[in-house]
């Protein structure tokens, strides 16, 4: 049976019965500007498919008149909601964000164990010599590294020239005095290895060396049984400039120690010209307290 529609909300006495229209926007916050209403079709609620029921084809394709612009929809704004969006937290989240990012950052605070092995790095080295490791404490000579230098080259090939420069060593008065000469001794051993490749000399600066400062017999005859074997027999001559008394009898004195070859090697050098007469002496550093020596002591052949 059909009903009306219209019937259904007419009371018996003729009053509209009709619900009122829900509202199309949600108010949140108080007062709006006034809304627009959309009004609803007058539809059949049969269950055929007779002329106005809502199973007609007419329904069931959307009307024309029924196309929403979503555009022209009144929905809250953001601030109508208070409780959902979340942007005053956000805002707020970025501002902190922003205020940590323009801070300056302070760096970290270096761990002592570590900072400790770092400078213990630099402060130590470690040499083989003889197939056994050593480590040289650096800080204690690095006031004497100059004792030991490169001169360049003679003759053909890499034939070094090694400068021993005595007036570098430390005073025997200082209280670390044994201590520093044994690193000492290990820089020089390790630096000659890696300045020698194939044949070499070396030049002793003896001149502007006081008696204190002059190595003990000790001293020589331990840095002559550590050099490498390579070393004793690739030395083809050790040139001492501006030989003393002292000198000349310790060498006297260690002969016993040393082969009859190695003693062969030995030249005595009264003066920086008759060493240029030798050896090429572009490249071969003498300290200026060698110089002013060189120039007080009358030239002659040893």
């Amino acid at each position: 049976m059909d009903i009306s529609y219209e019937e259904d909300m007419l009371g018996p006495d003729g009053a509209d019965n009709r619900p009122a229209e829900p509202p199309n926007s949600l108010d949140l916050n108080g007062a709006h500007p006034q809304r627009k209403k959309l009004s609803a079709p007058e539809i059949n609620l049969s269950l055929d498919q007779s002329e106005g029921s809502i199973l007609s084809d007419d329904n069931l394709d959307t009307p024309d008149d029924l196309d929403i612009n979503v555009d022209d929809l009144d929905t809250p704004d953001e601030a109508d909601s208070l409780d959902f969006t979340g942007h005053g937290n956000e805002l707020e989240w970025e501002e902190e964000q922003a205020t940590k990012e323009d801070e300056p950052k302070e760096e970290a605070e270096p761990i002592p164990e570590e900072e400790e092995e770092r400078q213990d790095a630099r402060l130590w080295r470690t040499v083989v010599i003889g197939e056994q490791e050593h480590r040289i404490d650096m800080k204690s000579i690095e006031p004497y590294q100059k004792v030991i230098s490169h001169g360049g080259y003679y003759g053909d090939g890499l034939n070094a020239i090694i400068v021993f420069a005595a007036c570098f060593l430390p005073d025997s008065s200082q209280a670390d005095y044994h201590y520093v000469m044994e690193n000492l001794f290990l820089f020089v051993i390790s630096t000659l290895e890696l300045m020698v490749a194939e044949d070499y000399m070396i030049v002793y600066l003896n001149g502007a060396t006081p008696r204190r400062k002059m190595p003990g017999l000790g001293w020589i005859k331990k840095c002559y049984q550590m050099i490498d074997r390579r070393l004793r027999k690739n030395l083809k001559s050790f040139i001492i400039v501006h030989p003393s008394w002292f000198i000349r009898t310790i060498l006297a004195i260690t002969r016993p120690f040393i082969s009859s070859k190695f003693s062969s090697k030995i030249k005595y050098v009264n003066s920086l010209a008759e060493l240029g007469e030798l050896i090429p002496m572009e490249y071969v550093h003498i300290p200026e307290s060698i110089i002013k020596v060189d120039k007080n002591v009358p030239q002659s052949k040893s």
